[in-house]
């Protein structure tokens, strides 16, 4: 090889070295600065006269691609660290239907699961209609539990143990949300931080133990706080590592295939069929302390290439606690759903 020749292939590596690195660098940045195409409706949704919202962690789109689904903790609005223990909680000893159906008019089509979920947590809709959700706490016989109900509000399958928390393949400790594949399997984001368990469990669509994967901590493949999971149309798994303020993606076997950290710290995460991603932030310089400069809010991109093109950020500039959506969806339409925990409300947006 000439000098010529080395001279010139040595300025292409160099070239192509210096493009990845700023391609890193763009994605490690945060990424705030993107155009808000959408217009605000707050407080959306209405409910029978004298109920008031709680907290709204769980949202997702029935199948006809317009109807919406809502976990809603019975009214409560305090986190499970500000409880007495001797104290109802939540959806405990209430008489209110935590699972409400709603046109997209936000008038209340129909609920249930009163007297059996004690703190719903994560909400998915499957291709039949059923919906699945999970119960993040467990307390007097009840919670650490994942329920499949039929449309109408039949228990179809239940997962865990009432109110035991563990890590065997019939436990759970705090899950945190659920998906299916369209085979029927089911992924379960098991955890939500402290003592609890951090992995991904998955069962047949009978309820049958397959596997388990992940374990605590921050390297590839292992988990802190797994709280949202969701699948896109390869079939791949995004999950939402929310301590480690990335989105991690798995294939069904567990294998671990890519981490996004350009969504910002993920507490809910939606994929529509066109494999448009909804990443929402709920944490970001409040209640997390290991994510600076990155703003709240609800991030819009490609779960084909990880593009992010668009942020609805939260309008609440400073605050301590959790703010904007924790739960995220979006309709055939395109229009956006948040459920918030601290504020105890719904939000909707529309694209303008």
């Amino acid at each position: 090889m000439s000098g010529t020749l080395r001279h010139k292939l040595a300025i292409s590596i160099l070239a192509i070295l210096a493009i990845g690195g700023l391609g890193a660098a763009q994605t490690n940045a945060p990424t705030n600065s993107l155009p808000n195409p959408y217009r605000s409706v707050e407080n959306w949704g209405t409910l029978p006269e004298g109920r008031a919202w709680g907290s709204t962690s769980a949202v997702a789109i029935d199948p006809d691609g317009t109807s919406v689904w809502v976990g809603e903790r019975c009214g409560e609005s305090r986190p499970p660290s500000r409880i007495d223990p001797g104290q109802p909680f939540a959806c405990a000893g209430s008489k209110l239907d935590p699972i409400l159906k709603f046109d997209a008019a936000g008038k209340l089509l129909k609920s249930f699961g009163a007297g059996l979920l004690l703190f719903p947590h994560g909400l998915y809709v499957d291709r039949e209609g059923n919906v699945w959700v999970t119960d993040g706490l467990g307390r007097g016989g009840k919670g650490h539990q994942v329920f499949k109900f039929s449309p109408d509000g039949k228990v179809l399958l239940t997962l865990g143990k009432a109110g035991v928390a563990g890590g065997g393949p019939d436990e759970f400790n705090a899950p945190s949300a659920v998906v299916t594949a369209p085979n029927g399997d089911v992924f379960v984001a098991d955890g939500h931080g402290g003592s609890t368990n951090a992995r991904i469990v998955k069962f047949t669509k009978d309820g049958t133990f397959i596997k388990t994967w992940g374990t605590k901590g921050s390297a590839p493949g292992e988990l802190d706080i797994p709280h949202a999971i969701t699948m896109d149309s390869q079939g791949r798994l995004f999950v939402g590592d929310r301590q480690n303020n990335r989105i991690q993606i798995f294939d069904q076997d567990g294998k671990f295939l890519d981490q996004w950290p350009q969504f910002s710290r993920p507490s809910g995460i939606f994929i529509d069929r066109n494999d448009n991603i909804y990443v929402a932030d709920s944490e970001s310089e409040s209640v997390s302390k290991n994510h600076d400069g990155w703003k709240r809010g609800i991030r819009i991109g490609s779960a084909k290439d990880g593009s992010v093109t668009a942020f609805i950020p939260d309008p609440v500039e400073k605050t301590t606690g959790t703010s904007a959506a924790e739960g995220v969806a979006a309709d055939a339409a395109g229009n956006i759903y948040g459920a918030e925990v601290g504020p105890k409300r719904m939000m909707k947006y529309i694209r303008q």
